[in-house]
């Protein structure tokens, strides 16, 4: 009897062990993998857009909005922290490749559903200021910020590519709702390749 339990106690061992071995191995083995003296990373991803690693964090400044009653009118300070927001920069005059990345943006916050009041969209216009019956009539949810001394420190942070300033690089950027620069588009990216990004950032967000 005692001999067998012994047996029984050794087989239950062994089980646990080799449970343990078929659970660990693989984290032990991609631990070393990506650590360890080989380095290897994956050159794959999963995001669509540019990620901005690390995240840029965004001042908290009172902006110049693009008002045609008022050329006094500012935001709030925390402007860029209320919500998720894609902000597009670009010539406030609004020719096609800026009409059409203010349209995919606010196709893709449609496509949103129930999380699209979590997200804002935000024009910078730069220069002359604006067709504001293309801006009343089909993005009368947008909020149009005019260039200022203000919004100088805002675009000092947002990064170049291919030495394209940013001020003339067309592109759409999300800033998460504590102010923090996390990705940018080209305007070749995909509408739906933003969506999927943007709906993966709320969907692991806890915050806006």
């Amino acid at each position: 009897m005692i001999g067998a339990a012994a047996a029984h106690d050794r087989r239950q061992r062994r089980m646990l062990v080799g449970l343990a071995v078929l659970f660990f191995a693989p984290l032990a083995l991609s631990f070393y993998l990506y650590y360890g003296p080989v380095a290897w990373r994956p050159h794959s991803h999963v995001n669509h857009g540019d990620l901005i690693d690390p995240a840029r964090p965004l001042p908290a400044v009172a902006l110049l909005l693009a008002n045609p009653e008022s050329t006094h009118t500012m935001s709030s300070p925390e402007l860029l922290r209320s919500k998720w927001t894609l902000l597009y920069v670009g010539v406030g005059s609004c020719a096609d490749s800026c009409r059409r990345a203010l349209y995919n943006t606010r196709q893709v916050r449609f496509a949103l559903n129930r999380d699209m009041e979590r997200v804002q969209r935000v024009f910078l216009a730069l220069g002359p200021c604006c067709d504001w019956r293309y801006l009343r009539g089909e993005q009368a949810d947008l909020v149009t910020l005019r260039d200022s001394p203000q919004a100088a420190s805002l675009l000092a942070l947002l990064p170049s590519y291919d030495q394209v300033p940013a001020a003339t690089a067309d592109r759409v950027y999300i800033i998460d709702p504590l102010g923090n620069l996390m990705m940018s588009f080209a305007p070749t990216a995909p509408p739906k390749g933003m969506l999927t990004d943007l709906k993966r950032l709320l969907g692991l967000s806890h915050v806006g």
